[in-house]
């Protein structure tokens, strides 16, 4: 449990972001009893909402979302909220000082300032500034949601900003799936067991898939992803992230320096992604959705090729997917090994994989051939799997809860930084400046059949 006395401002308090994952988060830790023994929460909006209707809103946001505001201490909970209105920029802080000095007042005026932006990316820069102009930025933490930048050039001018303002021990850059239990342990079971350590390499793994298809649209996120897109709100961010996570090399140490380094220098290796080995889609329909251009560009759907010019990866082409409107919704990396050349002949493609599904709590799963029983000398598939939550005394967090509670802890192990970003959009920038031609594909489906070339000869391993 965080101990320091804490006011944890939520700026765009009311929007999608914030009633989704950041409120539920928030509340989840207060169950768990992770949250500093004195602590406030005041939401920020441009409206003039009430402390009592801003309550409302967050006991709302539980009842739909979870969890249910009756599976925790819910009476306890809503004396902290509290909401300052009239927005927050330079030229005006609205009644947020005023909303803050009240709850030091409480508190404490030493009590620990936490700002979370849950709010387009547009909005980042004047935000920070403001923090400066009102004197809220000194030994303050900053959480910054993804995508950090909306373009290289943009990712530059922003981080200049944000250095201006806070020193880099600071700042939170947050990307959810680097708080998933399944991602945490691709590198634990690699790195704690022999048996994968040894394998982790271009001379035994043939490919790597990492596929995040959703069945879900855009809900009420219109505005946000027709100016964003499936590069920038899924590729640029979780899919590369969780490429380094799965490619790194053995770190340091496991503080936060060593494993932030090991994933930054991995990005660093990424080959600038060629637009060829690129499908970029958008499901029927996209154009009908209320919000959204009638003549939108914008990809719903992004498969691509990544290329790791390293030793130990040269030569493994890492898949990456992701698409909305999509056949399933699944989050899944799959490590597949080579066929073992001796013996046996016309053993299937595919066949020894070891995979994470990074949903939920997280399972590990283990695809492998064995002897079929019977006096014939026949082998057959066979898959085991080992579900996190049912390890021996197994307390998964949600990953924002995660996280919230990482950067109440002042843990920045499973945060980004900027060299690594850098890199990132780097990667990327060939793909946003030579775009592929957008393909329609029908909703519920897997998406583009151009996509299936990318992982010729075998294919993808989900929708087959």
């Amino acid at each position: 449990m965080a101990t320091k006395k804490t006011v944890f401002v939520l700026f765009g308090a009311t929007g999608d972001l914030a009633k989704r994952m950041v409120l539920p988060a928030f509340y989840t830790l207060a169950i768990e009893g992770l949250l500093p023994e004195d602590w406030a929460l005041v939401g920020n909006g441009r409206g003039d909402v009430a402390h009592e209707d801003f309550r409302k809103h967050v006991h709302d946001a539980l009842t739909e979302f979870g969890p249910a505001p009756g599976k925790g201490p819910w009476k306890q909970f809503e004396k902290r909220l509290y909401f300052a209105g009239g927005g927050f920029d330079t030229d005006s802080p609205g009644s947020l000082l005023d909303v803050i000095g009240d709850t030091r007042e409480m508190l404490g005026e030493d009590a620990q300032l936490v700002h979370y932006f849950a709010v387009p990316p547009s909005h980042f820069g004047e935000l920070t500034k403001a923090l400066s102009e009102h004197g809220l930025a000194k030994g303050s933490r900053v959480v910054f949601e993804k995508p950090f930048g909306t373009s290289p050039t943009d990712f530059r001018a922003l981080d200049r900003t944000v250095h201006s303002v806070l020193d880099e021990s600071q700042v939170y850059r947050i990307d959810h799936f680097l708080g998933k239990e399944a991602t945490q342990n691709l590198h634990v079971l690699r790195f704690a067991n022999e048996l994968f350590a040894a394998m982790w390499n271009n001379k035994h793994i043939e490919s790597v898939q990492i596929d995040v298809p959703e069945d879900l649209g855009i809900d009420d996120r219109a505005l946000f992803y027709d100016a964003t897109g499936a590069t920038l709100d899924m590729l640029v961010t979780h899919l590369f992230q969780v490429a380094a996570e799965v490619a790194m090399e053995p770190p340091a140490s496991l503080d936060a320096e060593g494993l932030q380094s090991a994933r930054e220098k991995v990005i660093k290796a990424f080959r600038p992604l060629d637009p060829a080995e690129v499908v970029l889609g958008q499901f029927e329909g996209y154009q009908d959705v209320e919000g959204i251009k009638s003549r939108s560009r914008t990809d719903t759907y992004v498969a691509a090729r990544l290329w790791i010019d390293n030793a130990r990866w040269r030569g493994v082409p890492f898949l990456l997917r992701t698409g909305k409107r999509m056949a399933a919704s699944e989050q899944r990396v799959s490590i597949v090994l080579r066929t073992p050349e001796g013996p046996f002949a016309d053993l299937p493609a595919q066949a020894n994989v070891l995979t994470f599904s990074l949903s939920g709590n997280g399972e590990f799963g283990l695809s492998l051939l064995a002897k079929k029983p019977g006096v014939a000398l026949t082998v057959d598939p066979a898959t085991v799997s080992l579900p996190l939550a049912q390890l021996p005394d197994a307390e998964p967090l949600p990953p924002y809860a995660r996280l919230i509670n990482d950067v109440l802890l002042g843990d920045r192990s499973l945060f980004t930084r900027p060299d690594g970003l850098s890199a990132a959009w780097k990667a990327v920038t060939p793909l946003l400046e030579n775009r592929p031609r957008l393909h329609k594909y029908a909703q519920s489906s897997w998406g583009p059949s151009a996509a299936a070339k990318l992982a010729s000869p075998h294919g993808w391993l989900l929708g087959q």
